[in-house]
């Protein structure tokens, strides 16, 4: 498979007055098209800043991030919005709907600014994306009147508009109850088994058991790393022990 995401030796610290805390120290990892990756750890162990550094939105402190062989810390602001826009999806643990704007409207706004794109296709695009993820129904609805697992559907249809090599998620099941975070968990799998790279953050083991890949960080490091098969849904208490098992050894 091609690497799409290739991280050496990365980075990243907070500094204030004459505080200077790592956040992430000496990471090294390649993300390859088509993995689905989740990312676990304790709060402050540099899970999300992770996230942020690979993509761009976060710059490093030192090391090297390239992303479909762009060196990110070379790139400008500009053209790292460009890269993240035609190349990368979001979803986070709170959708960022504009409430003056119905769910379909939502959903094709960011669309809207490649001005060589025809709004007639981009809108079908987001209906077809509204149908695949089970809110086909609700292009008129204003976000006041859905539910946080629908919104997070339309965060989701927003985030494939143009076709993403990778999609990242941080936290994208946190606010929502069981039912509806496995619900989303369905619809990252079968965008993971249409090509899409998947890398989320999550503290949810349940989660981090559906996906191929477990990073386990601790103080901005990678201290364990589990692989599994493509999820059945026949293995999950096995997957759970596993990765409970090394979680319990990183001291996480």
């Amino acid at each position: 498979m091609e690497e799409i995401i290739h991280a050496k030796n990365i980075i990243k610290s907070f500094h204030e007055g004459s505080e200077n805390q790592r956040l992430l120290d000496g990471i090294s990892l390649s993300v390859r098209e088509g993995e689905f990756i989740s990312v676990m750890g304790p709060s402050g162990s540099g899970k999300s800043t992770l996230l942020f550094a690979l993509s761009g939105m976060d710059r490093i402190d030192s090391g090297s991030v390239s992303f479909c062989g762009s060196n990110l810390s070379a790139c400008t602001e500009n053209q790292l919005a460009d890269l993240r826009r035609t190349q990368m999806g979001f979803v986070f643990q709170q959708p960022t709907l504009l409430k003056n704007l119905n769910i379909l409207d939502n959903i094709i706004l960011p669309s809207l600014r490649d001005k060589k794109k025809d709004v007639s296709r981009i809108t079908e695009k987001a209906r077809s994306l509204m149908k695949e993820t089970g809110i086909g129904e609700l292009e008129d609805r204003d976000i006041s009147r859905a539910s946080g697992g629908q919104l997070q559907r339309a965060g989701i249809c927003r985030a494939l508009m143009n076709d993403p090599r990778i999609l990242f998620g941080d936290e994208p099941t946190g606010a929502l109850n069981s039912k509806s975070a496995q619900e989303i968990m369905d619809i990252f799998t079968e965008i993971n088994a249409q090509g899409t790279a998947v890398m989320l953050v999550t503290h949810d083991a349940r989660i981090a058991a559906r996906t191929e890949r477990v990073l386990f960080l601790c103080d901005g490091r990678i201290v364990r790393e589990a692989h599994f098969p493509k999820y059945t849904g026949k293995d999950m208490e096995q997957r759970m022990e596993k990765i409970m098992e090394l979680m319990k050894e990183a001291g996480i």
